[in-house]
């Protein structure tokens, strides 16, 4: 599938803030099933730009605004191929898989948790992913309302309700508890019925002996498809995080995302 991207973030301050640095993992890398055709990251204020490799291997692009500002956007156009593969991911590491055995304070499992990891364990690795896959999808309810970004796993998932975010954070301690290896993965869902989003997507990759890395998504209760188009990965959110930043006052901040992610094919004959 061929994916267009128009991804915005527009942060605003209630008074000038100064010294704004973001850290933009807003750049996909090629890799066998995924060859980016065009990208651009731009800003809307004047600042310098470098960008690096973070540890996980994911484009980094540092922004450092010139001046004081109150408010700021950070726009996204790119258009990517992606190959389906039945989710498996195979490109380049920068890390040893056992470092995706690591709990974060995002990642960790209470009782609760544990037992559902638990009760999903099968003799076959991917077996067991499969059903670790299903078992939060059907346990959790989609609801924009009831979390945020520094939710725990173990926190959404006592109250069976949250966002993509905490879907994957779920799937990911959970997978590790049962000493799989797992990841948490940032990126865009081209949706056929519904391009306009108000985020970017997450889900989560697993390692399969002999088989490599799986991609699943437990928001929709599936494997990664070539609609998926995989940007940032790290132990959870806060390493794969579109956009972080620090600044020095600002006072109240806000903050609005607007993504379209669609089929170029199905673009051009609306």
């Amino acid at each position: 599938m061929r994916i267009l991207v128009d991804h915005r973030t527009t942060y605003a301050y209630a008074q000038p803030a100064a010294n704004v640095v973001q850290a933009l993992r807003l750049t996909p890398r090629d890799h066998d099933a995924q060859y980016v055709r065009s990208w651009r990251v731009d800003t809307d204020v004047n600042g310098a730009m470098r960008e690096g490799m973070d540890a996980f291997g994911n484009r980094v692009i540092m922004f450092y605004a010139d001046a004081p500002l109150v408010s700021l956007t950070v726009t996204v156009r790119g258009e990517a191929e992606v190959t389906d593969t039945d989710g498996i991911y195979r490109g380049p590491e920068t890390l040893p898989p056992l470092v995706y055995l690591r709990a974060t304070d995002l990642t960790r499992v209470d009782a609760a948790l544990l037992d559902m990891a638990r009760g999903c364990a099968t003799p076959g690795g991917l077996a067991t992913l499969h059903a670790l896959n299903a078992a939060v999808h059907e346990h959790m309810a989609f609801d924009t309302s009831e979390t945020d970004v520094a939710t725990p796993a173990a926190e959404a998932f006592a109250g069976a309700s949250g966002v993509c975010q905490d879907f994957a954070h779920i799937f990911v301690a959970a997978a590790r508890a049962l000493e799989i290896p797992a990841r948490y993965v940032s990126g865009h869902l081209a949706r056929d019925s519904d391009p306009a989003q108000d985020a970017a997507h997450a889900w989560a990759e697993a390692l399969v002996p002999d088989l490599g890395w799986v991609a699943f998504d437990p928001a929709n209760g599936i494997c990664a498809t070539d609609a998926y188009l995989r940007v940032a990965v790290g132990l959870d959110y806060l390493d794969a995080a579109p956009v972080r930043g620090a600044r020095r006052g600002g006072g109240t901040e806000t903050m609005h995302v607007h993504v379209h992610a669609a089929d170029a094919m199905r673009q051009s004959q609306s």
